[in-house]
């Protein structure tokens, strides 16, 4: 979710510099303030988001689910 803001931005600033219009530049302006907010934010609920993982022992990832199951054996008339 970061990288999309950070890509907004971006292109805002380039729009800023090819716009000679107050109105225009005004809107974006605004609108790439915006983008840097939700940046923040994001980065601030994915850093309390590993505190309390890591507060509950919890991680990432977790090799007991990361797996995929085995298929079990088909039992038949004749195994059994």
């Amino acid at each position: 979710m970061i990288a999309p803001e950070q890509k907004a931005r971006l292109t805002y600033d380039n729009i800023l510099r090819l716009s000679d219009d107050p109105d225009v530049n005004n809107v974006i302006r605004f609108l790439r303030e915006r983008e840097i907010v939700h940046f923040q934010r994001f980065g601030e609920c994915l850093e309390l988001c590993k505190e309390k993982m890591d507060s509950k022992n919890v991680y990432l990832t977790n090799p007991a689910f990361d797996t995929t199951p085995q298929p079990q054996p088909r039992t038949t008339m004749r195994n059994r």
